[in-house]
């Protein structure tokens, strides 16, 4: 699967990395599991147990609920390996390795 990116409003100074993921999904699985190998603070939403989370996902995916969903200052990618979250967060956020 590939990584888009795609502008957005979501995300915010106090939880610059948001992931967006549900139970039994293996890629959200590493996914979550490099971000905390590589030190990135997130905030998580479990789109099976949050509504709006859900809701946000479809409305950035064509009406599915593909998840990883991730974003990074307003930057939405989607299904993205934890080293382009990573390049992201850099990029958003220039001389910080991890926030």
């Amino acid at each position: 699967m590939g990584t888009e990116v795609h502008n957005s409003a979501a995300g915010s100074a106090a939880a610059p990395v948001i992931v967006y993921w549900r139970p039994g999904c293996p890629y959200c699985a590493r996914l979550r599991w490099g971000l905390r190998r590589m030190k990135v603070a997130t905030e998580e939403l479990n789109i099976w147990t949050d509504p709006a989370a859900s809701a946000f996902v479809r409305s950035v995916n064509g009406g599915d609920e593909t998840v990883p969903t991730v974003v990074v200052a307003g930057e939405i990618l989607v299904n993205p390996t934890p080293r382009q979250v990573k390049r992201e967060l850099e990029r958003q956020f220039p001389g910080t390795s991890s926030l």
